[in-house]
Formats: structure tokens, C-alpha cells, sequence
């Protein structure tokens, strides 16, 4: 890629990227980054993004980096450890760090040693991992490399390879994780930003788990969403607690062309600079909904149900006015007759913004639950409206993080995935090692499975209101006020 996505002169190339790194200050109060994220277009349009995560490495010493990145060019089912001896550039050589390499595709599971994504395949070779090593070169002087190419970027792929990594680095030497990955492709600026905020969004709260899931669905876009995954699983391994957004730009800010842009981000991830306890954290930190968003959403809800019951379609209708019905949430909506359940359907991850989803799950709660027969129209008036809107999903590091009462639960091993509210667990009265077991064989997996450490464990919060609570706390809207609840109204709990 010299003299395409950077220049091909040795003095020129330097020069660029010291001049890059210079203008990058880098940002005091953290030790040595664990995992960059770093974007790899050419370095007239992301250079200066990508100097921001480079900038932090001055004056510090690697043993190795590991650096992640997509295959453009060519077609493959695996991660491929490069089994070459090094990667060169006009700068020099850098050697790989071959017995390392070895034992990591040693661990199995879609690694292996190999030349796929590394050498030229037909007239191009891949760009994304080459375009990080001058800066490396130029930051940190001499290090050993560990390239991979993910072929695979589906989340069992990009959880094998961060586990994996997590293992070989644990004790064995100072090691640099980067995930070579740009954002969105090819939208108006505006539309880039928006669609590149919920990403950052995600990385923010370290929600790799909902990044993975909108990324196969194509919901949200980055072309190494996979390694983003990957190095946050690692790091997550490793110790790393803390993110930072060092750099956010797109390509419209370099060439003043709006009209297509591709987004750019430069993100840094530490461990934390003392011992404390993780809680929460950011990843369940967010607004409560005021009572007259609540009832906004409780008056969707029951048009939607009552639209899908007597026309059969779904309910269309304005966008509400208020900001925070308009994010990318996860919702639930329970649907209960004479305090009973008659169902209850969700989307766990934030693919629409809250209004839509709650829409959609209160509809599909009442017409295709499969626990139920659909809801019939003698039924609307009896039917009593529960609105949960989840906050992001963090992996449980230690069952003890689990607060019976507080959190709802996600369990996935492999294909195999279910949820719990956190409602459910004080509603059944359950200690905290019966909702793990609940929520393993929710997912169609044996009772002790949470044991296994194939088995991933995700907790979640829930912003859980009803109709008596937002009856009695709102004031007068637009919109009709629902019908009271007889059922008892569940505690609203802050994200």
C-alpha cells in the first residue's frame, strides 16, 4: 500500500507521521493503553484520527502488538495468524512474533496460521493491518507483530479470537491489542454521524454483545466491527475497565465533500489507575424516563395492541416529540389480565429507537407470544400495560456482581441464548444461584451451565413502569390517559 494509502518514500513517510503525531497531544491521567481502536483509510483522510490512539504510545515500551484487523480482499471462514516471518514497510522490517503466533492458533476454535488476508490475492492485497505499522514503527520503535486477518466476524468468531488472545497474553510480557476498523461507509454526513454515535455509543459502555449482534444484522456498520469485538472481549480479559473517545471525525471534515462520508474513531481502553468495584458502571447509567414519556409509551403500547387486535396491522403513527423516546432501546412489554400474565415479548438489543420498539414487542405480545392464544378484542379492556426499557448489556466478570431484584440476565453459549427481567426474580422470589439456573434453562441449557466458561453471562437493568404509577404521577398530554392497572404496580428502577 505505499504510495496508494500512504507515501512510499522512507523521509516522507516519517515526516507525515511524526507531523501527525505531533499535532495529536496525547491526553494525561491514564497509564498505558490495553487496546486501541484505530481506523486504517488512507492517511490523508483518517491519519489524523488514527494519530490521537498512537499519540499515547510515545515514550512507552511494547513487547508485542497484536493487531486485528478485516479482510477486504479476500474470502475466508477463520482468523488467520499470519505464518510468515515478518511485515515490511518503507520504514523497515517488522518481525513476527512467531512463537507466539503459534501458541495462540495452538488454542484452536478459528484460529490458525496463515497467508489468507495477508498476501496479495489478485491485483490488491489488504490495507487494514499494513496502514498501522508506520505509526507503530514511528511511537514505539521496535516491537514484535502479531497479525490477524479476521476472514469471520460473526460474534462466536470474534469471541474465540478475544478469549484466546486473553489466555496467550495473560503473564507473558507487555502486549498492544489494536482493532484496525473504520465506521460507517458512504452516507451524508449527518446520517454518518448518527449511525457512528450509536456505535461509539455501544464501546462507550462496553456493550460488545449488542455491537456484534446489530453488526451481523446490519443495523449498524463498521468494517472491523469484528475486531472491535475481539479486542474488547480481550481486554475486558485482561483487566481493562475504562474507555476512552479520544478522536471522532469523518471524512467530510478533511474534504468538505458531505454528500458520502466514512466515519473515523480513534478509542483507547485501560485498566483502571486503582482496585474498585466495577458496579454498574456506565454501562447501566441513563436517564429515567419523565411520567409524561412513560405514559407516552404506555398509550403506544395499547394502540398498538388494540390496532394489531382489530385491523391486524401495526400501528402507524407520528414520532413523538421528546429526545429520549427517539434513542436505540431495548424494550419489553408485559401484557397482564386480571393480574396474569397473557404475554410478554421484547427485542433485547437497541436495533430501533424506543418508541418503534416498544410499537412492534407490544403487538407481537399480543398476537404472538406462542405461549398464548392471540388476544381478543373481548380481552382489550381487561388488559393491564408494562413497559421495561432495558439499559446496555456488560458481561458478568463474578456471579457476586448479580443483584437479585436489580438485574435482568442474558445467558448465551453458542446458538443457544435467553433472558430473565430482573422483575421475574423477585416476582418468583429466587436467590441468585436459582435465577442463574432459570435463566440457563430459559435458553434451553442445563440448570449449571452458568459454570461453564463457554457460557457467557450478560446483566442488564430495567426502567419498569405501568399504567397506575404514570396515571397517578403525570400531568395532562396530548394523548389519552391509559387505563388504569388492578395489578400492583413493580417498582420503576433507574438504569
Amino acid at each position: 500500500m505505499a504510495g496508494a494509502f500512504y507515501p512510499a518514500d522512507p523521509e516522507e513517510l516519517a515526516r507525515t507521521v511524526d507531523e501527525l503525531l505531533a499535532k495529536a497531544a496525547p491526553q494525561a491521567g491514564h497509564d498505558a493503553p490495553v487496546a486501541l481502536v484505530v481506523p486504517h483509510a488512507g492517511y490523508m483522510y483518517s491519519g489524523g484520527v488514527a494519530a490521537h490512539a498512537y499519540a499515547l504510545l510515545k515514550g512507552r515500551k511494547y513487547e508485542r502488538v497484536v493487531v486485528i484487523s478485516p479482510s477486504h480482499v479476500d474470502a475466508f471462514g477463520f482468523a488467520a495468524i499470519y505464518d510468515g516471518d515478518a511485515y515490511s514497510t518503507p520504514l523497515g522490517t517488522v518481525p513476527v512474533d512467531k512463537a507466539f503466533a503459534a501458541r495462540l492458533a495452538r488454542s484452536g476454535a478459528g484460529l490458525q496460521l496463515s497467508d489468507r488476508g495477508h498476501q496479495t490475492r489478485g491485483e490488491r492485497g489488504e490495507h487494514a493491518l499494513e496502514v498501522q505499522l508506520p505509526f507503530l514503527q514511528r511511537a514505539l520503535g521496535e516491537f514484535r507483530l502479531v497479525p490477524i486477518v479476521m476472514g469471520d466476524q460473526r460474534y462466536e468468531a470474534c469471541r474465540a479470537v478475544g478469549v484466546a488472545l486473553g489466555k496467550a497474553i495473560e503473564g507473558g510480557g507487555e502486549t498492544l491489542i489494536i482493532a484496525s476498523s473504520d465506521l460507517s461507509h458512504f452516507h451524508r454526513y449527518e446520517d454518518a454521524v448518527r449511525l457512528d454515535r450509536r456505535v461509539l455509543k455501544a464501546i462507550g459502555v462496553w456493550d460488545y454483545s449488542t455491537m456484534a449482534r446489530n453488526f451481523e444484522l446490519n443495523v449498524w456498520e463498521a468494517c472491523g466491527g469484528g475486531p472491535i469485538v475481539a479486542a474488547m472481549i480481550a481486554a475486558e480479559r485482561l483487566g481493562a475497565r475504562q474507555v476512552r473517545l479520544l478522536k471522532y471525525a469523518n471524512s467530510g471534515d478533511v474534504t468538505g465533500d458531505r454528500s458520502q462520508v466514512v466515519g473515523y474513531a480513534a478509542v483507547a481502553f485501560f485498566r483502571p489507575a486503582k482496585t474498585a468495584s466495577d458496579g454498574d458502571g456506565a454501562a447501566h447509567a441513563g436517564p429515567w424516563l419523565r411520567p409524561e414519556e412513560q405514559r407516552e409509551l404506555l398509550w403506544l403500547a395499547r394502540k398498538s395492541v388494540e390496532t394489531a387486535v382489530r385491523e391486524r396491522r401495526l400501528y402507524e403513527g407520528p414520532a413523538p416529540r421528546w429526545p429520549a423516546l427517539l434513542e436505540d432501546r431495548g424494550a419489553f412489554v408485559t401484557l397482564k389480565r386480571h393480574g396474569q400474565l397473557r404475554g410478554c415479548i421484547g427485542y433485547v438489543f437497541p436495533v430501533k429507537p424506543l418508541y418503534l420498539t416498544v410499537r412492534d414487542v407490544a403487538a407481537m405480545a399480543a398476537v404472538r407470544d406462542e405461549r398464548f392464544p392471540p388476544v381478543t378484542t373481548k380481552e382489550l379492556d381487561e388488559l393491564e400495560y408494562e413497559v421495561s426499557v432495558l439499559s446496555p448489556l456488560r458481561r458478568v466478570l463474578s456471579v457476586e456482581e448479580i443483584v437479585v431484584g436489580r438485574h435482568g440476565l442474558v445467558v448465551k453459549r453458542g446458538d443457544r441464548e435467553g433472558l430473565l427481567l430482573p422483575q421475574v426474580a423477585s416476582e418468583q422470589r429466587w436467590d441468585r444461584r436459582t435465577f442463574l439456573e432459570q435463566t440457563c434453562l430459559k435458553a434451553g441449557l442445563p440448570p449449571g451451565a452458568w459454570r461453564d466458561p463457554e457460557t457467557d453471562i450478560f446483566r442488564f437493568t430495567a426502567f419498569v413502569f405501568d399504567e397506575r404509577q404514570t396515571v397517578s404521577a403525570a400531568p395532562q398530554t396530548s394523548r389519552p390517559a391509559p387505563r388504569p392497572a388492578s395489578s400492583r404496580a413493580p417498582a420503576s428502577r433507574p438504569f
